[in-house]
């Protein structure tokens, strides 16, 4: 009757073409909507299985996203049981190739499964590495990226399950080293599919306070399904963008979430965390009296050693006497000018010598010394000496010039001598 009717023109072939005046009956949007999704192909999913009824063969699942809270109802025939290694058991981790199927009576959309698998542990781990090589190619893992944790954080955001062992350890382990320490806390669910979500939102609220210094997200050990929102990429992700410095201790010293590679610390258990993230007080008082130790040790050293070397100094001689320099750039002062002295006579007495042999060369070679030894000197009247008779002839004037006075005479003989005669 329908096909006939939109033959005939008289119901709109689309939705966008319904009006108030010229709407389609239920029945036929039920229809189209059984058309247009029973036209889908069939695909894999993967969920965590909350329900599972089975009656006269067929079973009838509630499977939950394992990250989010989204559920399906999923059938399985009978012919499909049939084919199953293991009846579906609630809380286990499924795959499950389905198809999506519409009622249209009741508009009650559902899923038909036609295969259904476990999720082994280690399809699990084998899903974790592949994620953990992917983000550690990303460069997420990189020491450069790390935060650096503050000496003594003002205060420390813990985000933890409520009133579970790892946030009592953290909080009482954290105030025996510190008493003074400060948290402020985000009960989250730390397992199930809720768990992602909520840490998230704790993350984030705590990361944009000022006031924290410092985040941990603790969970104590547990199977590695309770562990899996601690790898998931949404919330390794999130870790990776914080400003704040975030500290990992999820379960024990084997486990190892991926959240603990992208952490800017990773503790092996809530206590580690609690120790590695405040100083413990009593180390600290220790250290601040061994360092006053070591500084008084060092200042009396010092002081020791500089007295020594003061001690040393006063001794020497010059500090000791000081006079003694001063006696002794004396008794320099009066050798030198002792020699000055007899240097400066020596050299006197050696000029007077010089000057006395001098004065008797001279004295040797004088005319006068001729004189004295009884020879005169003839001189004519302009002063000239006779030394030979031709220069007197008879009744020259000469003077006569002696050891002790001079003569005045006249030439009254005038002789040559003869030859081979001395004059």
């Amino acid at each position: 009757m329908e096909q006939a009717q939109e033959a005939q023109g008289s119901l709109p072939r689309t939705a966008a073409a319904t009006s108030p005046e010229n709407p389609w009956p239920l029945r036929v949007l039920s229809e189209k909507l059984k058309a247009h999704i029973e036209n889908s192909p069939e695909s894999w999913v993967e969920g965590q299985l909350l329900e599972a009824n089975v009656r006269n063969g067929h079973a009838y699942l509630v499977m939950r996203d394992v990250d989010v809270d989204y559920s399906f109802s999923v059938t399985v025939w009978a012919s499909v049981m049939r084919s199953l290694d293991n009846a579906p058991e609630v809380g286990s981790r499924v795959v499950a190739r389905v198809k999506p199927s519409f009622y249209a009576k009741t508009g009650r959309l559902s899923l038909n499964a036609y295969d259904l698998r476990p999720v082994g542990l280690g399809d699990l781990l084998a899903r974790l590495e592949r994620l953990r090589r992917a983000l550690f190619d990303e460069g997420l893992f990189d020491a450069s990226r790390k935060k650096k944790l503050p000496l003594l954080p003002n205060r420390i955001g813990l985000i933890t399950g409520r009133n579970s062992d790892a946030e009592k350890d953290v909080i009482r382990n954290a105030s025996l080293r510190w008493p003074a320490v400060r948290f402020d806390i985000r009960n989250t669910a730390v397992q199930g599919v809720n768990a992602v979500g909520e840490v998230m939102a704790a993350l984030r609220e705590l990361d944009a306070n000022p006031d924290i210094d410092v985040i941990i997200i603790a969970r104590g050990g547990g199977a590695l399904e309770d562990l899996l929102p601690f790898s998931s990429e949404e919330l390794v992700r999130a870790v990776a963008a914080c400003t704040t410095p975030v500290v990992s201790a999820i379960g024990h010293e084997a486990d190892r979430p991926i959240l603990d590679d992208v952490a800017d610390l990773r503790a092996s258990t809530p206590t580690d965390a609690a120790k590695r993230v405040v100083p413990d007080l009593l180390e600290e008082l220790n250290g601040i009296a061994q360092a006053r130790h070591r500084l008084d040790r060092a200042v009396r050293q010092n002081l020791e050693r500089e007295s020594q070397r003061i001690a040393s100094l006063r001794a020497r001689p010059v500090l000791a006497n000081p006079h003694s320099m001063v006696q002794l750039r004396l008794e320099d002062l009066a050798r030198l000018s002792q020699r000055s002295t007899y240097s400066m006579r020596g050299s006197l007495a050696r000029g007077q010598d010089a000057i006395a042999h001098l004065r008797a060369q001279v004295r040797a070679l004088s005319p006068q010394q001729t004189l004295d030894r009884g020879y005169s000197v003839l001189q004519l009247a302009d002063g000239q000496v006779v030394r030979a008779a031709d220069q007197a002839p008879e009744g020259t004037e000469v003077s006569v010039r002696l050891a002790r006075g001079r003569l005045t005479a006249t030439i009254t003989t005038s002789q040559l001598p003869e030859e081979g005669i001395p004059a």
